[in-house]
C-alpha cells in the first residue's frame, strides 16, 4: 500500500510539473477554447492518477457554453471534476492561491481569487466577472463559500450571482457527489475543518477508487430576477438532486 501511494504521489508530482510547463509555454498564446481543451484534458489525467472516475449526467439538462455555473462544494477535487467535463473560469477564495503548485496552476488557468473582507477588491472582481460573462465565458462559483461534508448543503450566498444578472446570462446549477464502488458516499473525499490539502490528497491517493458524480441541472433565467431568488432556486435544485433536505435559510 505504501509503495502504491508513493507511486501515485510521484505521478501527481510529474503531472503537476507538466501542467506548469504547459501553462507557461502555451497558455499565453491560446484563446479561451484552446485553453479549455487543455484544461479539460489535464484535469481528466489528474483525476485518473488520483483514481477518480467521473460520471457526468446530462439527464437533467445540457450544459450551457455561456452561463454562470453554481455548484455545491465538497472537496478540492470539485474544480477538476467540473473542468474535466465543462471547463470554467472559477471564482475561489484567496487562500487557494497559496496551495503548493495547485494554487499557482489555478491562477494560470484563470481562476479569480477573492479576499474576504476586502470590499474594494470585491467590487473590482465583481466587474471583472460581469465583463467575462459578457464576453461569452463560463464562470464557475461555489456559493456556499466553503466546503461541506457530503450529506450537507450550506446556505448559498447570493452576492456573486448578481454578476450573472448584470451580464444577462443564465445561472446553471451543478450537483457534485463522490461515492465508492458500492455507491456509498466515499469516506476519504470530504475536505472540511482544519484538514490540510496535503493530508486530503494522501487520503484520496491511498484510499479506495472514487466515483465522482456530476449532474448538470436546468438553467435558471436571470431576466428580471433578484439574486436571492436565483440562489433559492439553485439551492433547492442541488439539494433535490443530492437528496438533501434544504437548510432553513437556503440563501444568504
Amino acid at each position: 500500500m505504501k509503495l502504491l501511494l508513493a507511486w501515485r504521489l510521484a505521478r501527481v508530482a510529474v503531472h503537476l510539473a507538466i501542467g506548469m510547463s504547459k501553462s507557461l509555454v502555451l497558455f499565453p498564446w491560446l484563446d479561451v477554447a484552446g485553453r479549455n481543451r487543455r484544461i479539460r484534458a489535464w484535469s481528466r489525467q489528474l483525476l485518473a492518477i488520483c483514481n477518480v472516475t467521473v460520471e457526468a449526467s446530462a439527464s437533467h439538462a445540457a450544459a450551457l457554453d455561456h452561463c454562470m455555473v453554481v455548484a455545491n462544494h465538497v472537496s478540492w477535487l470539485d474544480i477538476f471534476v467540473i473542468n474535466a467535463v465543462h471547463p470554467c473560469r472559477f471564482v475561489a477564495k484567496a487562500e487557494i492561491r497559496s496551495w503548493p503548485v495547485l494554487g499557482w496552476l489555478a491562477a494560470r488557468a484563470g481562476t479569480i481569487f477573492i479576499s474576504r473582507g476586502n470590499k474594494r477588491d470585491l467590487r473590482k472582481i465583481f466587474q471583472g466577472l460581469v465583463d467575462k460573462l459578457q464576453q461569452g465565458e463560463r464562470i464557475g462559483v461555489f456559493p456556499e463559500g466553503t466546503t461541506a461534508a457530503q450529506g450537507q448543503l450550506l446556505p448559498f450566498h447570493a452576492n456573486l450571482l448578481e454578476a450573472a444578472i448584470d451580464a444577462q446570462v443564465p445561472v446553471q446549477p451543478f450537483a457534485v457527489s463522490y461515492v465508492d464502488a458500492a455507491g456509498v458516499p466515499h469516506d476519504a473525499v470530504d475536505f472540511i475543518g482544519d484538514m490540510t490539502f496535503a493530508y486530503s490528497m494522501v487520503r484520496i491517493l491511498g484510499g479506495k477508487p472514487v466515483v465522482a458524480r456530476l449532474a448538470c441541472l436546468a438553467p435558471i433565467s436571470t431576466v428580471g430576477a433578484h439574486r436571492r431568488e436565483v440562489a433559492l432556486v439553485a439551492h433547492a435544485a442541488v439539494a433535490a438532486t443530492l437528496g438533501i433536505n434544504p437548510e432553513t435559510s437556503p440563501a444568504a
